[in-house]
């Protein structure tokens, strides 16, 4: 399907959609869209937080399971299958089902802040956006958690943006947009990321996600340098980082789990890798 758009691409990156329609609608012309496998239990509040004032939104489901379909289409959702390709280009596919150029992206198990929908609701107000992106904080919070605490961990990633001007990387394992031209701006209220359902649900990611790391490496020829000493100093580091350097000896004994699970998650691409190299070079 040819994704439609409320203006011409000819009018350039830093021209907003609204086609004079702002004074005849209360919604903005963003697209929102969300990839998804059983997320049921969950998924409802992201949409939840952009269905009132974002013009559409879109759920890529790759095969659930679970009840993510139905309850995706109850919150109002467009839900649109797609066998899953890899992270980045499952945000691609995402990209064209939507019928804005200008596209929001969140995952399934991240809220749009209410602060947050307000400030992209103003670069909206005057009808052309400043920039051609904008960057914004994904803040993790923990499972007991009702908001950040100290020192919580945040990644800040472009995930508003005109798609004339950038789109997401067409990677297995990464999901970043790439900006070819146009300015990027920053907004400063957050996205609530509750990445984690609890241990069992970590460990069986951090299993799922570290194979398609070392598949992905594989597939590239991207052997890390000393590899050898690598394997032997990934956890150890990993785990400093985590536990002291992103906080988390604040966060008691949850905390000090955290980190042991992310120094594996980084120990074990590595020797998935190492495996998955020796594999290959066995004589057949």
């Amino acid at each position: 399907m040819q994704p439609t758009s409320f203006s011409s691409s000819s009018q350039g990156c830093s021209v907003s959609n609204l086609n004079n329609q702002a004074n005849t609608r209360p919604k903005i012309p963003v697209s929102v869209f969300v990839i998804a496998v059983d997320e049921g239990d969950r998924i409802a509040r992201t949409i939840e937080s952009v269905r009132d004032w974002a013009d559409e939104v879109i759920v890529i489901d790759s095969g659930s399971k679970d009840d993510t379909v139905q309850v995706s289409a109850s919150a109002g959702a467009r839900v649109i299958y797609n066998a899953w390709p890899g992270y980045g280009e499952q945000k691609r596919f995402g990209e064209d089902q939507c019928r804005n150029d200008w596209l929001l992206n969140i995952d399934a198990d991240e809220v749009i802040s209410a602060a947050l929908a307000e400030e992209i609701g103003a670069l909206f107000a005057t009808g052309i956006p400043a920039d051609s992106g904008y960057t914004m904080d994904i803040v993790e919070i923990l499972p007991w958690e009702t908001m950040p605490g100290w020192f919580a961990h945040k990644v800040n990633a472009i995930r508003l943006y005109d798609r004339r001007c950038g789109r997401f990387d067409a990677s297995t394992v990464h999901d970043s947009v790439h900006m070819h031209k146009g300015s990027v701006g920053m907004l400063h209220h957050i996205v609530e990321h509750r990445s984690s359902r609890g241990f069992t649900h970590s460990i069986a990611k951090i299993n799922r996600y570290s194979t398609m790391q070392a598949d992905n490496m594989l597939a590239r020829n991207a052997r890390p340098i000393l590899l050898g000493l690598r394997i032997v100093l990934e956890f150890p580091i990993s785990f400093f980082k985590a536990y002291i350097l992103r906080g988390y000896f604040l966060k008691g004994f949850y905390g000090f789990i955290n980190s042991v699970n992310y120094g594996f998650s980084r120990f074990a691409r590595l020797i998935k890798y190492w495996e998955a190299e020796r594999e290959k070079n066995l004589p057949r």
